[in-house]
């Protein structure tokens, strides 16, 4: 898919029917090719598949509490094991793509100059490795971490186990009292 668009945004680049849509051509084949949106696409990819099956699950009319729960919980811990310990894997396959198709690499090593910095204090001096390190892939997949925590925090989860007691399947057999109690007191601890 990549070398198709690639062929098709050189072609549209050398032969397209007005000089506009040459430049705009030229311009997406430019970005397409540079090792910033190659980082990007792949960083998104990887995220996007450690969350597939939860993204999948929850999407379902007819779901398992219990397995959604789990599903946050272990997409959560392979989101903080890619985070914690997935960088260098990440960066080999990145430039890897990158040398099979002909994109420049950065040198990792030297200091990173920001395309459109608002003031120049806005990025102390930092290498390009500790851009695409601390300000891309860490940012992002703690953002994404962040966002599952805030949508399923503790207080909601503890709802969710709570209510898994008030399923009708099975004859009600996760029924406690002792949880509706506990549901009842942390819901509603006035009455």
């Amino acid at each position: 898919m990549f070398n198709a668009t690639c062929v098709v945004l050189s072609n549209i680049a050398a032969d397209g029917g007005s000089y506009s849509q040459r430049g705009d051509a030229n311009f997406a084949l430019n970005q397409l090719l540079s090792f910033g949106l190659v980082f990007t696409l792949h960083l998104m990819k990887d995220i996007m598949e450690i969350t597939h099956h939860l993204c999948m699950a929850l999407q379902r009319k007819s779901q398992d509490i219990l397995n959604a729960m789990h599903l946050v919980s272990s997409t959560t811990k392979v989101l903080k094991n890619f985070r914690d310990s997935g960088w260098d894997d990440f960066l080999v396959k990145v430039k890897l793509f990158c040398e099979q198709h002909q994109i420049d690499i950065p040198d990792m090593n030297a200091q990173y100059i920001a395309r459109r910095v608002k003031s120049r204090s806005h990025h102390d001096e930092i290498s390009v490795v500790h851009y695409y390190r601390v300000d891309i892939f860490l940012a992002t997949i703690d953002y994404q971490l962040q966002e599952l925590h805030s949508r399923f925090n503790d207080h909601t989860m503890g709802l969710l186990v709570l209510s898994t007691v008030l399923d009708p399947r099975n004859r009600f057999m996760l029924f406690k009292i002792d949880d509706i109690c506990k549901l009842a007191k942390k819901f509603y601890p006035n009455e």
